[in-house]
């Protein structure tokens, strides 16, 4: 059977709405603020068909560069063939939340910050560094002649009872 090449073909689970959130947009949506350069998903929401963007942008990542009463305008980079395009794309905030991705980031550098003063105080220098995972340390076995005695390991024979 051949299939259709609409503009929302094949999007059957992706628009779906999540278990126990169907129904009408939460008002709580529309009074979250967006400033231009914010990082912001793109996620579509089904419930609003208004302003919903293509089906490729959605689970995106971008960056806002308009805002408007009702909608934010969104810079997503698309790869095509061996560049990427900067695409700009507009949508409703029902189909826009802030982006939780640089919050391990921001989160890091508090904390530096806070280590980098109460280091400050003392007079001590402090490495604020990430250091990657080193190998573990060096173990020692017990020597066979205490009571970690080896043991030697068998199959059980296969016995039927028929």
């Amino acid at each position: 059977m051949p299939h259709s090449f609409g503009y929302r073909a094949r999007t059957r689970h992706m628009f779906k709405r999540g278990f126990k959130e169907h129904g009408p947009v939460k008002l709580s949506t529309f009074l979250i603020n967006y400033h231009v350069g914010d990082i912001v998903d793109i996620k579509a929401n089904a419930a609003q068909q208004k302003g919903m963007p293509h089906k490729y942008y959605h689970g995106r990542t971008g960056i806002v560069y308009n805002v408007t009463p009702s909608a934010v305008g969104v810079i997503v980079y698309k790869v095509v063939g061996n560049r990427y395009i900067e695409k700009r794309v507009n949508l409703r905030v029902e189909h826009v939340r802030h982006s939780k991705c640089r919050q391990e980031f921001l989160d890091r550098v508090k904390r530096n910050h806070e280590a980098h003063v109460a280091a400050k105080e003392k007079g001590e220098r402090v490495n604020l560094k990430r250091i990657p995972v080193q190998p573990r340390e060096a173990r020692t076995v017990a020597s066979a002649t205490g009571d970690n005695i080896p043991q030697t390991m068998v199959p059980v024979p296969y016995e039927t009872t028929i």
